[in-house]
């Protein structure tokens, strides 16, 4: 190999996806399975791929998914970072770095995607490339006999019913689509995305049964609920059923509709524990039973985020509050995005542009893209030393402006 890494990262080819997918396998310590270990899935971008051979060998890997995201009152295009792998043979060559400031790069020199997005394997990777995790997940976790519904839940008219995979596919596709662009973190699916979301391979399930699925119906017969669920099958030393609800999604578009699918979900019968993994840290469930402290969360990061051009992701959110401060940023991976920025913006639109003058807040561009989707607050990067006020109540105003009444949360790994 030579020394100029970039000259020979380039796109992979379609003939050349088994290798990928074999470097990643082994990368990832995994074995491969599924439907397309020989072709390309629908949802790969091969032109948004990079690739590093050393010879006949595949060394590295990395490609961009063109999603969605929901940001605090608005979406905005996201580039989905994905595939990243450096063979244990090629460690420490630069080639994550090379890689990493390559996409950055060119998603800023052509004005794509203003934010860039990933699921970290490892948490101490990427932050050093301004990658920052700006939601959380919630695995929740709890016994079945202290999760009862207040008695003053109101379950509504509506029905709970199974449905097939065809029939859930279709009525969730809907309510997903109108709730999905209020919930800062949330991602687009179109039928590629709910095909790979739902394709439940037997390697996946861990020893649990195939995914089962219930829609909410109101007596017009619009569906205003979805939820699927898995169960993991166990007994206990003495005999005793002992078996775990796995919830994968459940989501609804009014508060009845959530309360009657997990009443459904609660009942089933050999239950004694329930799982949640993926959902928010304070989904509303939490607050719907009678023992507040019988459904624990343990939130671990979910989405980072990282912000590539600050002016256009600023530009793009709206803000709760009025807010008109100056920012200093530093970047050093990405210097384009270094300097300060005038933020201006209230609930109806935002701005961001450069200016001279003396700044308000002084940060990174991890702490800001952090804060990006109002999950994680200034306020606490600044009593952790992460954000310097210049000026006084700085750093209330700019808690206040970049935070959000909604929750950031994504359902969604890629």
């Amino acid at each position: 190999m030579t020394d100029d890494l970039d000259a020979q990262l380039r796109p992979a080819t379609a003939e050349e996806w088994p290798a990928l997918v074999r470097a990643m396998s082994d990368a990832f310590g995994n074995t491969p399975s599924g439907p397309h270990l020989d072709s390309v899935p629908p949802v790969a971008e091969m032109d948004r791929s990079l690739v590093l051979w050393d010879g006949d060998r595949l060394a590295a890997t990395s490609g961009i998914y063109s999603r969605s995201l929901t940001v605090p009152g608005a979406v905005v295009p996201c580039a989905g970072i994905t595939w990243v792998t450096v063979s244990a043979t090629h460690r420490r060559r630069g080639i994550l770095t090379a890689i990493m400031r390559r996409q950055l790069t060119h998603l800023h020199e052509q004005q794509r995607e203003p934010v860039a997005a990933l699921w970290a394997a490892e948490f101490p990777i990427y932050g050093r490339f301004g990658y920052a995790p700006a939601t959380s997940r919630g695995n929740l976790t709890g016994r079945t006999e202290r999760l009862r519904l207040r008695s003053d839940v109101d379950l509504g008219s509506g029905r709970v019913d199974v449905v097939p995979k065809e029939t859930y596919q279709a009525a969730a596709t809907a309510v997903h689509e109108q709730l999905r662009r209020f919930v800062p973190g949330n991602l687009e699916r179109d039928l590629r995305w709910w095909d790979r979301i739902l394709r439940d391979e037997k390697d996946d399930r861990d020893g649990a049964t195939e995914l089962r699925y219930l829609l909410h119906t109101e007596a017009d017969g619009s569906v205003t609920g979805y939820a699927a669920y898995r169960l993991k099958s166990a007994r206990t030393d003495g005999g005793e059923p002992d078996s775990t609800l796995i919830v994968e999604e459940v989501r609804a578009t009014r508060p009845p509709a959530y309360a009657a699918l997990w009443q459904l979900m609660l009942s089933i019968d050999l239950v004694r524990t329930v799982r949640a993994p993926m959902l928010s840290p304070d989904d509303p469930i939490r607050l719907l039973v009678t023992d507040g402290r019988a459904l624990h969360a343990s939130p671990v990061d979910a989405l980072w985020v990282r912000l590539v051009d600050v002016d256009r992701a600023l530009a793009a959110r709206r803000y709760p509050t009025p807010i008109d401060l100056v920012i200093e940023v530093s970047d050093e991976f990405c210097p384009w995005n270094a300097g300060r920025w005038r933020v201006s913006g209230h609930p109806a639109g935002g701005y961001c542009g450069r200016t001279d003058l003396d700044p308000d807040l002084v940060l990174g561009i991890e702490e800001l893209s952090a804060a990006y989707l109002g999950g994680v607050s200034l306020g606490t990067l600044h009593a952790a030393g992460r954000v310097t006020e210049v000026s006084p109540g700085a750093v209330t105003l700019a808690s206040t402006a970049f935070s959000w009444p909604v929750t950031p949360w994504c359902p969604d790994e890629f």
